[in-house]
């Protein structure tokens, strides 16, 4: 599958700049792949250099990928209205402007602040930055090998995050994880001129739907957090649950009955590709809410420094890569994407089944990083099989939101369901101090809260079965042929 064509018009550079091109956009995928995962490592450095309260932590994952998941859309919209090279720029330099506050953040209110304005950012960069690449390379091989290095920026993006964030925090100071942004920021930047400025579409950009969505949703964050802290009765607890109810039956009013809806209702009316959302939202849940609670783990109760902390994250880097580039698309030749999408859940979950048996002084080869590596497996065949039943039997006008639906389902649920589980871990330590230790207790919370994780897999894996095709036709071109829904995804999602 290349990447759609759909509106684009192709505007091939030199052959001399073309390599320029594609340096631009690999960088600039590099840079916000890479912060989806830097901050983790750095994260309890974060919490003692700005005095951060536990249940406010979360807020520096969950306020990024509120902000990317709810206006991703709406950023590749301003793209067709305002053109994509000076879309492109503007993400750019309001990325490195915010990774500059958040470097010099003297409170953990800024930092937020920050993080939410990187996420923006990031929403307007990455649909624009493929929508570039689909309007550089035409299609047939020099597409295809535009977006393999695409794609592969995304996985190196993941690993690099981890073990510079490691590093950085561990050598200088967490706030290097910000500051390193910058530099990387420049290069796309000073680079975009090879791009043509692009054209721009008569048709408007629903606005209101993407913040109704997104202030929505981080009312009922606000809801969950503050609830561990004030009760479920507290004022702010009920007003922002009332808030969140209000903005998206809004949101929801708006796409059934607006003129340019954000999400044509074509899309979700299938019920494919409806649970193939759902799914991605689930398994977003789950696997942000990982990330956090094993890095707390590793510092907090193992007291692993940052660099190691990154390091043993990469048995995780290694099963996703094993399932998004082997097992999953080798399973996806011979098989349903129902049967490969549940199977993963499954083995996902029985990933976190096995981080339950997490205790404080237990030996990582026994169940940290073995475990890592099932969990990350799992979710990578789940990622291949999603990505194209997200776009399975779509109309080609509607290719690049059905793609960048999916992307923006799993940045919501790791934003919700990062809120919960915090939550669920904050109950579960409190319950527990009284009797035990310290470490002890934080691992009886985190531990719970990765196997309510687990459940949300299986939950995921429920799904699949019930919404998906039970006879989809297998993919007889070999692995090869599944590989590039994964790597166009957002192509177009404008």
């Amino acid at each position: 599958m290349t990447a759609p064509d759909h509106h684009l018009a192709v505007d091939v550079p030199p052959a001399g700049r073309s390599g320029i091109a594609l340096l631009v956009i690999a960088v600039a995928q590099l840079m916000i792949v890479l912060d989806g995962t830097i901050v983790t490592v750095a994260l309890p450095s974060i919490q003692n250099g700005l005095h951060l309260a536990g249940p406010d932590l979360n807020w520096i994952l969950t306020v990024y990928a509120l902000a990317f998941g709810g206006l991703l859309l709406a950023g590749g919209r301003a793209a067709d209205l305002f053109g994509r090279r000076r879309m492109f720029r503007l993400g750019l330099i309001v990325f490195a402007a915010a990774s500059l506050l958040g470097g010099l953040a003297t409170t953990g209110a800024v930092l937020i602040v920050a993080r939410a304005l990187q996420g923006l950012s990031a929403a307007i960069i990455a649909p624009t930055a493929l929508s570039l690449l689909a309007a550089t390379f035409p299609a047939g091989p020099r597409r295809t090998k535009a977006l393999g290095v695409y794609g592969a920026m995304g996985a190196l993006g993941s690993v690099v995050g981890l073990l510079v964030g490691g590093a950085l925090t561990e050598y200088l100071n967490w706030r290097w994880i910000l500051f390193v942004n910058i530099p990387i920021a420049l290069i796309p930047l000073a680079g975009s001129g090879v791009f043509s400025p692009g054209g721009a579409r008569r048709s408007g950009v629903d606005l209101p739907g993407p913040l109704t969505a997104t202030l929505g949703f981080g009312a009922l964050v606000l809801a969950v957090n503050q609830a561990d802290q004030e009760g479920w009765t507290a004022p702010i607890v009920l007003g922002s649950a009332i808030a969140a109810f209000v903005l998206l039956t809004a949101f929801a009013l708006l796409q059934r009955f607006g003129t340019d809806p954000m999400v044509p209702p074509a899309i979700l009316a299938n019920r494919g590709r409806a649970g193939a959302n759902i799914v991605m939202l689930l398994m977003g849940a789950g696997m942000l809410a990982t990330f956090y609670f094993l890095t707390l783990y590793m510092q907090v109760v193992k007291d692993y420094s940052p660099m190691l902390t990154g390091v043993a994250y990469l048995p995780f880097a290694a099963g996703m890569g094993i399932g998004a580039g082997s097992v999953g698309p080798a399973l996806l030749a011979k098989s349903s994407v129902r049967v490969v999408s549940a199977s993963g859940m499954v083995v996902a979950a029985m990933g976190m089944v096995w981080f339950a048996m997490l205790s404080p002084h237990q030996n990582p080869f026994a169940v940290l990083l073995p475990a890592q590596l099932v969990a990350g497996a799992g979710l990578g065949m789940v990622m291949v099989a999603i990505t194209i039943a997200g776009v399975q039997d779509v109309q080609p006008r509607d290719t690049g939101v059905a793609a960048g639906l999916i992307n923006t389902s799993q940045q919501i649920g790791g934003a919700i369901g990062l809120a919960v589980l915090a939550s669920v871990a904050t109950q579960i330590t409190e319950g527990r101090a009284a009797g035990t230790t310290p470490p002890a207790a934080l691992t009886s919370g985190y531990t719970a809260s990765l196997l309510v994780g687990g459940g949300l897999y299986l939950l995921g894996g429920l799904v699949a079965v019930v919404t998906f095709a039970r006879t989809d036709e297998p993919r007889t071109g070999g692995p090869d042929d599944v590989s590039q829904p994964t790597l166009s995804r957002d192509v177009d999602a404008r």
